[in-house]
């Protein structure tokens, strides 16, 4: 596993987690468009919604037996199996996030469909997660992680 992907969430600029949750919201824009374009109303909206996902690395987010088989992928598989588990949960829940009329709806029900029969069945939830989302190589992930970590340094230097 890389866990050089994911060390960075731990440092005191977050740099990986700011960047892996910008990756995030451009693999929905290519993924769940509908999604995408709803969350851009929200600037910042993926720290809000996400960001214990990846930090905690699901922990306290799904179910224990869920969370131990995602473990499982993601020391086997690395850090793109992450990705693969929030595209899953947002793919699938689409209808629902898109009935999001507020900043307060959309952090609401990003924090339900974490939870419910669908990530309770860790067995079909697992088999989902290299369905759903489709194609995601390591590959695609190291390209929007490079593209996403230059416009985050390029912000933070132009706000300094």
């Amino acid at each position: 596993m890389h866990f050089a992907d994911i060390v960075d969430y731990y440092s005191p600029a977050m740099m990986g987690l700011k960047t892996d949750q910008e990756v995030l919201g451009e693999l929905v824009k290519t993924k769940a468009p509908a999604v995408a374009q709803l969350m851009a109303q929200y600037p910042g909206i993926w720290t809000l919604v996400v960001s214990r996902w990846f930090i905690c690395l699901y922990i306290d987010i799904l179910p224990i037996e869920t969370v131990l088989r995602v473990w499982d992928c993601l020391f086997y598989e690395g850090s793109k199996v992450l990705f693969r588990v929030a595209l899953t949960l947002i793919i699938h829940h689409q209808p629902e996030i898109l009935r999001a009329r507020s900043l307060a709806d959309v952090c609401q029900c990003f924090k339900q469909i974490t939870s419910g029969a669908f990530t309770l069945d860790c067995h079909t939830f697992m088999q989902k997660i290299f369905t759903e989302p489709g194609s995601l190589s390591m590959a695609t992930i190291d390209k929007l992680r490079e593209k996403c970590r230059k416009r985050i340094l390029e912000e933070e230097s132009g706000q300094s």
